[in-house]
């Protein structure tokens, strides 16, 4: 196949370009050609000072002389017309207007009319091009003969020669006009030169190819075929290990001993198969090590906020938990699905429990404070989004990470920030707010309701969820809170799982906000 298209296309590109070599030859010719019939047109005019005729608007009786002679001329050549023409306006190229024309006996016969001095081209006769190109040679009183290459959907594809007629004193006063219709003529010539090429060549191809694919079809198809079936079935194995070692031996088994090329081919795919399906093997352990490292020293990181938060309890896990049912029920309702990605919610799910790591900076003495916070206690409380911010910053300056850290930062940074824009440290305000924070901050806060803490015992689960209501559209993303709601059996079931001394029912009115 391969050698057949590229003896097609070179062929094509051959014959693209003989076939333009040779129209631009033939082109050549009726150009000389039309070139020659104006000159023996003009020499006549020349003759019976044709130009002081046309200056003067005066018909002498050499006039129809005059015309017998270019009646020869046209009747003996092969020129479709042949004419004079002037304009009336040089300024008004549709004022055209003949000066004399010619005609074969055979159109006479068949009724053709002469067109005499005064008589106005008729609209439409003549294309704005060539009327343009006319009205430059009068203008420019150029004094060799011209050719233009012109088409019309009336006259189709014409030469159009033409020559100024001076008068006796120097003026231009008219154009002597020869056309010839070379379509037929033309397309005849390159029919029969692409039909022969064309036959050439085919069966040149064919003869060509077919010996080439008989000798590849031995020696090369049959044995890449057999390397590349192993291969693709080696492939499609690419996750099993224990596939991908038996597809190996497959192809090993194979023992193609060609002394050439493929036989080379082969024993190098065969021995990367078997080195590829070990190497796998190990990079993926060490991927599945690496991605446990990786969780292992984020739980690590969060674990040693919660130590040191004596109120904190389970908040990492509960809190993750929640955002992932956030997640999955903003998923499910269809919003924000152009950030809601399979990635981005196991992102968000993974670092959750990084959202406080800010507090490993805050004194112990602030931190676990039985009481209530002074203002600047509680200012320096609120640097905790801001230190965590920096903390992951700089563990991510030689990271590249493909979005968990990013959201690691994001819930650090801004799960304090209000939808209504009154939170801290920014004051971001709505869809400003990156969803991540958004949805911690639902999750946040409901756990700091519902767990206990040196300044106040766990409120009820009714009154934690009737708070989380309050805040929809003011502290809390309206959608994150609807959801939230909606999937409230599974919430309590969490908080009883990970709150074993939780009591969803008890009331409680001494909560310190």
């Amino acid at each position: 196949m391969f050698s057949f298209i590229t003896i097609t296309v070179l062929t094509v590109v051959v014959a693209y370009i003989g076939y333009h070599l040779y129209k631009e030859s033939v082109m050549a010719s009726y150009e000389k050609y039309t070139k020659t019939v104006l000159e023996n047109a003009y020499t006549i005019t020349t003759d019976y000072s044709f130009g002081d005729l046309i200056s003067a608007r005066d018909m002498t009786p050499e006039y129809e002389e005059m015309r017998e002679r270019l009646n020869r001329i046209k009747e003996n050549s092969d020129i479709s017309y042949l004419y004079a023409v002037y304009f009336e306006d040089i300024d008004d190229i549709h004022s055209l207007t003949y000066a004399i024309n010619t005609k074969t006996s055979e159109e006479l016969a068949n009724g053709g009319l002469y067109t005499y001095l005064g008589t106005t081209c008729e609209e439409g006769s003549f294309e704005d091009e060539t009327l343009y190109a006319l009205q430059d040679a009068v203008k420019s009183r150029r004094q060799e003969s011209s050719v233009l290459d012109g088409y019309s959907e009336e006259y189709g594809h014409m030469l159009n020669g033409y020559k100024v007629i001076f008068d006796s004193e120097g003026n231009p006063a008219g154009l002597l006009c020869v056309e010839i219709d070379i379509k037929n003529d033309i397309s005849k010539e390159t029919n029969k030169y692409l039909r022969t090429i064309a036959i050439v060549v085919t069966l040149f191809a064919v003869v060509i190819t077919g010996i080439y694919i008989a000798i590849i079809e031995y020696f090369l198809i049959y044995p890449i075929t057999s390397i590349t079936n192993a291969a693709n079935d080696f492939v499609t194995k690419i996750d099993d290990y224990p596939a991908m070692g038996e597809s190996a031996k497959k192809l090993e088994q194979k023992n193609i001993r060609a002394r050439n090329e493929v036989g080379e081919l082969y024993t190098s795919v065969s021995k990367m198969e078997t080195a590829m399906a070990k190497q796998l093997h190990d990079i993926m352990q060490y991927a599945e090590n690496t991605l446990k490292m990786k969780d292992g020293l984020m739980i690590l990181m969060a674990d040693m906020v919660e130590v040191r938060d004596s109120d904190t309890g389970e908040h990492i896990q509960k809190t993750a938990a929640y955002v992932k049912i956030i997640l999955e029920g903003l998923a499910r309702k269809g919003y924000y699905t152009d950030i809601l990605t399979p990635k981005y919610i196991e992102d968000v799910v993974k670092s959750a429990p990084l959202h406080d790591i800010g507090k490993i900076k805050i004194s112990d003495v602030i931190l676990n404070k039985p009481g209530k916070l002074t203002s600047d206690e509680f200012e320096t409380m609120k640097t905790h989004t801001t230190l965590g911010r920096a903390i992951i910053d700089k563990a991510s300056q030689d990271i590249e990470d493909d979005g968990f850290l990013l959201e690691a930062r994001n819930m650090a940074a801004s799960h304090h920030e209000r939808w209504d824009g009154k939170g801290y440290p920014e004051g971001l305000q709505g869809e400003a707010i990156p969803l991540s924070a958004r949805i911690m901050a639902v999750a946040d806060v409901f756990d700091a309701l519902t767990s206990p803490r040196v300044y106040k015992p766990a409120l009820p689960f009714s009154k934690s969820v009737q708070i989380i209501e309050e805040g929809k559209g003011t502290q809390f993303d309206p959608k994150c809170v609807e959801v939230f709601i909606e999937a409230l059996p599974e919430v309590e079931e969490i908080l009883i799982r990970l709150n074993p001394g939780y009591e969803p029912d008890k009331d409680e009115n001494d909560f310190k906000s």
